[in-house]
């Protein structure tokens, strides 16, 4: 199994399966404003997501989030869209998105590229914006902010999946998650946006399932979640225990 963020496409092109050829990716970036004002964060708790701006990707829905970190609060708002040509957002180089180009995924990129020409131009827009458009959107949510007391910084780096349309066979942006593997099930790659924790457990049983069809792994992981803790089944009891435990692991308490 591989999940190595944006350069699982690299790597499932490498193995030679035959799924590869059914893939082909598009990075997008983002940044944040963030600030770690002990007396902003201290008021601020919860996450508040907003309405999307007209063309806009999935994944640039605006809000404003609450964080801890090694006992610290932060507040951030965003996202703001950027592009570049890497897979990964530290040590990836100027020359995935085209060492990831091959003569069987060309066209479905190129199909992409003419279909997608809004969004095309919505990351265009948002790379070039500076970090006052960026404070003018949140005001919209926290008219008081003043730009001195946030900062932006750099998000994640993602490799959107393109794939062909299964009904017109032509080429699509998916926006999510997706198990690969190859009837001999020797491999499986996670390819597109990296799963948030939600749905990261169901992810990782989606890849063992990939790779060993023969095993029922929601009967095979429960027993191991239930003997510490109990069934969560009608009772509430057992998952707050295991929020507790998840919460002081992190430092959360």
């Amino acid at each position: 199994a591989n999940s190595s963020g944006g350069h699982s496409l690299l790597l499932l092109q490498q193995t030679g399966i035959p799924q590869r050829k059914h893939f082909a990716g598009f990075p997008v970036g983002g940044q944040f404003l963030m600030t770690d004002k002990p007396d902003l964060a201290a008021n601020f708790t919860a996450k508040v997501y907003g309405a999307p701006p007209v063309g806009a990707p999935p994944m640039s829905v605006p809000h404003i989030d609450s964080r801890m970190h090694n006992g610290k609060h932060y507040i951030f708002f965003g996202p703001k869209a950027t592009w570049s040509p890497k897979f990964l957002k530290i040590a990836g180089s100027m020359f995935d998105l085209i060492k990831s180009v091959k003569p069987y995924n060309l066209l479905a990129m190129l199909q992409v590229a003419f279909t997608n020409f809004a969004l095309t131009k919505y990351l265009i827009v948002q790379t070039a914006q500076g970090k006052e458009k960026l404070m003018n959107d949140m005001r919209q949510f926290y008219p008081n902010a003043t730009s001195a007391d946030w900062k932006k910084i750099n998000a994640g780096q993602r490799v959107q999946i393109i794939k062909k349309d299964p009904i017109t066979g032509k080429g699509m942006l998916q926006f999510g998650t997706e198990v690969v593997s190859d009837a001999q099930h020797s491999v499986a790659v996670l390819l597109g946006a990296s799963p948030g924790a939600s749905i990261a457990p169901a992810v990782m049983i989606e890849a063992l399932e990939a790779l060993y069809p023969d095993t029922d792994w929601t009967m095979e992981l429960e027993p191991i979640f239930s003997k510490q803790f109990g069934s969560f089944k009608d009772n509430p009891d057992a998952y707050r225990a295991l929020r507790a435990s998840v919460d002081s692991t992190l430092g959360l308490l």
